[in-house]
């Protein structure tokens, strides 16, 4: 199965709309259980994402994920620039503040493409989003990963391919 690479909007979603962390105890418990088995990770790009509203979900991200959950995305600057090429190459479909959103430092979604794309037969990238291939005001996910042939998948699907219950 090889390892998941979780996506912001994994933890954002999961804790805003749809397991509260003061409601879903079995959820971020099994989250903080596939954490410690090295089954999800995540980047650093996403911490700094997580990190930044001083929260309950940061505090929880802080008690319960391993100190090397975040990876290092320092490595991954060949796979960057191939994602960063591809989204500058596509200016005649999506409107220019969707590719400098997308190309902005303080964004995962770029690094977290390319950290996957780094060894993508032994990482799937863990997102929400949907692909909308004609949205022009914003690069989704799934386009990049739809191009580079990288596997992405929804959060239940996780659990399932783990045969994970909570």
């Amino acid at each position: 199965m090889g390892l998941y690479v979780i996506d912001s909007i994994f933890f954002i979603q999961a804790h805003r709309d749809i397991y509260p962390l003061d409601v879903a105890f079995s959820f971020w418990n099994k989250i903080k259980q596939l954490a410690g088995e090295g089954k999800i990770v995540s980047i650093d790009k996403v911490k700094d994402e997580l990190y930044d509203k001083n929260d309950a979900l940061e505090a929880w991200c802080r008690n319960n994920l391993p100190e090397d959950f975040f990876k290092d995305t320092s490595g991954i600057m060949i796979e960057y620039g191939q994602v960063t090429s591809w989204a500058v190459s596509k200016s005649s479909h999506y409107l220019p503040a969707a590719i400098n959103e997308f190309l902005s430092a303080d964004e995962a979604d770029a690094f977290i493409i390319a950290y996957v794309l780094n060894d993508k037969n032994n990482r799937t990238l863990v997102t929400q989003e949907t692909s909308e291939p004609n949205r022009k005001s914003k690069i989704k996910i799934p386009e990049p990963c739809n191009e580079f042939s990288i596997r992405y998948i929804k959060t239940m699907e996780i659990f399932r391919e783990l045969g994970v219950t909570f």
